[in-house]
């Protein structure tokens, strides 16, 4: 079975029953029921015991691309294709809830996953004295030990069917939602659910399927098997694989909205992008669930702390580090005060509010490493630049650019692109390097330059600023943090665009007359930018 981020389910043909080639690719994978003349479906339709069970397989139609078709459960089972079958006998659950649920093609849908599939497998599966885990038709995992299924008593076993194998039990085995239907079928998280809905997205798998040939140059497939994906989530965590194990915190509907609506003001595009309003819905919600995920197979003392999936470990050389959350569960930790919920894959913890800061979630610290000059650098002018390389507490990534003028008197300039800003205010800094970091008998004149911010404003159009209309000195006998704007605001949100249209321009600005004051040579750690959440009044 094929799954990506959700589970994948192989789609029932429309000749399921009556068709050959669709039998004979499953007649003999019973392997222990040869010699059996009788159906599954025969053999549960003659103990009476199972009569209720029978009714809602005769009643649950199989779904084919989330639609409903006309084959129902108690006809595939009564075909060529080979199952175990997990019968819980009469009483044991609300049939007439079930019926009547499965009248409408949602409650249909409902009914087939969490109860007709949460008691077939495809895996014939024998009862035997040793513990087994047994992949259920609907990618849940069944644990038989013991004389039980998932803790249900079976009252017989290893019944015989011509096309598979039935155990009968106690009672209905219980169904576990895993951590992405909790999330979109919870009513107090109806807003998540909502919002995480809009990503999915179906894709035919062709490898995975059964192709019966080709007809008048078309393949045709007699098992078509889909891959559920959620294009959300893929960079995030795989919430809907039964197989993994995650910590998810979650807001109730009400926190969830008040965490949209400041998330979202950050996220506005200009008017002129190509389906701004999308965007800002994709990214709005990544930033609001990307930092509430938690691989706990990575996690190995979560009461202490706790890193989300984004985490990366590396040096920081003072720089913030984001997705590292520390005592938890103790007041004022991110699942203080938490409703734990046990899924099938892990544990929702649900919060009445978003229990993060926008600081330390999505409106963070930018870093324009100037040596990465490919990255960085698109445009310069009277200069030349090299990458150079020295290990030092104070220097940011262990490497800084230095920039040369062409000739003695050349006031270069160097334009360096900026990413990932939001609709926002920031501090703006540049830090230069002292020359004696190369040369500790090196002279000490400070630089002289000019800085211009480019920006996009609401409207898509190009803004140019010349900050303060002043020139900026640094220190030479430090590494120096010079403020360059003070709550400088981009109207326009630039996140996870590749572009040129915010930018930073240093231009040396010194005087012929001033040469024997100033350096024109600069070594420039990096320019970094400081997110400032400014209030109304502010």
């Amino acid at each position: 079975m094929k799954r990506n981020i959700l589970y994948a389910i192989p789609l029932f043909a429309s000749c399921l029953m009556g068709c050959t080639d669709w039998d004979d690719h499953y007649t003999g994978n019973a392997g222990s029921a040869e010699g059996a003349d009788a159906t599954l479906w025969q053999q549960l339709k003659e103990n009476p015991s199972l009569s209720d069970f029978c009714q809602v397989l005769e009643e649950t139609k199989v779904f084919r691309q989330h639609k409903k078709t006309p084959v129902s459960y108690a006809q595939l089972l009564d075909g060529g294709q080979a199952f175990t079958v997990i019968a819980p006998v009469n009483g044991t659950f609300d049939k007439e809830a079930i019926l009547e649920q499965v009248k409408t093609a949602q409650g249909d849908s409902v009914v087939e996953k969490s109860f007709v599939q949460n008691h077939l497998s495809r895996l014939l599966t024998s009862v035997t004295p040793d513990a087994k885990r047994m992949l259920l038709l609907n990618s849940k995992y069944a644990d038989m030990e013991d004389g039980k299924i998932e803790g249900v008593a079976i009252s017989h076993k290893n019944q015989v069917a011509k096309n598979g194998v039935i155990h009968v039990v106690e009672d209905d085995i219980p169904y576990e939602r895993n951590l992405y239907e909790a999330l979109c079928d919870d009513p107090d998280l109806s807003l998540i659910g909502e919002a995480l809905r809009k990503y999915e997205k179906d894709e035919f798998n062709a490898d995975a399927s059964v192709s019966s040939g080709i007809v008048e140059g078309v393949p045709v497939y007699i098992d078509s098997v889909i891959t559920e994906r959620n294009l959300m989530l893929e960079g995030i965590g795989y919430l809907n694989r039964e197989d993994s194990l995650y910590w998810v915190v979650a807001p109730t509907e009400a926190g969830w909205k008040r965490a949209w609506d400041e998330a979202s003001s950050y996220f506005r595009f200009h008017e002129k992008m190509l389906k701004a309003d999308s965007l800002q819905h994709y990214w709005t919600t990544r930033a609001l669930m990307e930092d509430a995920i938690f691989n706990i197979t990575l996690n190995s003392h979560p009461n202490d702390s706790l890193m989300s999936v984004p985490y990366v470990r590396g040096t920081v050389h003072g720089k913030p580090v984001y997705h590292v959350f520390h005592k938890p569960f103790e007041a004022g930790g991110i699942l203080s005060g938490a409703v734990k919920t046990e899924c099938s894959n892990g544990v929702l913890y649900k919060v009445d509010e978003w229990p993060f800061t926008i600081e330390q979630n999505f409106f963070r610290e930018l870093w324009v490493e100037t040596e990465n000059e490919a990255s960085y650098i698109f445009e310069e002018k009277g200069c030349f630049t090299n990458s150079r390389r020295l290990v030092g507490d104070s220097i940011s990534e262990d490497a800084y650019l230095q920039i040369l003028h062409e000739t003695a008197t050349s006031n270069w300039e160097v334009k360096f692109r900026v990413n990932n800003t939001l609709s926002g205010y920031y501090d703006i800094y540049a830090i230069v390097l002292p020359k004696t970091i190369q040369d500790p008998e090196g002279t000490f004149k400070p630089n002289k330059f000019k800085v211009v911010i480019s920006y996009l404003d609401e409207k898509g159009n190009e803004k140019t600023e010349t900050l303060k209309n002043k020139q900026f000195q640094n220190d030479p006998t430090r590494v120096d943090t010079i403020m360059l704007a003070e709550s400088f605001y981009f109207p326009a949100c630039n996140y996870g665009q590749n572009n040129n249209s915010v930018s930073v321009k240093l231009q040396c600005s010194i005087l012929p007359k001033e040469t024997s004051r100033f350096e024109r040579e600069m070594y420039l750690d990096c320019i970094y930018l400081k997110p400032k959440k400014v209030t109304n009044n502010e």
